[in-house]
């Protein structure tokens, strides 16, 4: 729960629970959405896009085949098709039994 900028400052049992919360959240995501593929990743620093360089954090994007995913870059345009308190319940729902 302490902020880190770099993957290398992560203690083993940070990096470990990183990971299975990665591995989670990417179960629930599969089982809330049904996606086609998942783009997972990280942006470490302001350079490689890191929006809050001062912690790393993970991005897990669900995608299908013909999304907008093009717009944010090409007409400074996002889709939103729900409420993020309805993605949070979703994924609440979805989240494996027994994870953290």
């Amino acid at each position: 729960y302490r902020q880190v900028a770099n993957l290398e400052d992560l203690t083993d049992a940070e990096r470990d629970e990183l990971w299975v919360t990665v591995r989670d959240a990417t179960l629930a995501v599969k089982q809330a959405y049904v996606p086609a593929g998942l783009n997972v990743g990280l942006n470490l620093g302001t350079p490689a896009g890191g929006s809050v360089s001062q912690h790393l954090h993970v991005h897990i994007v669900p995608r299908w085949v013909g999304d907008t995913n093009f717009t944010v870059a090409i007409a400074n345009t996002k889709v939103l098709s729900e409420t993020l308190s309805s993605t949070a319940a979703r994924l609440r729902a979805a989240w494996p039994k027994g994870a953290k």
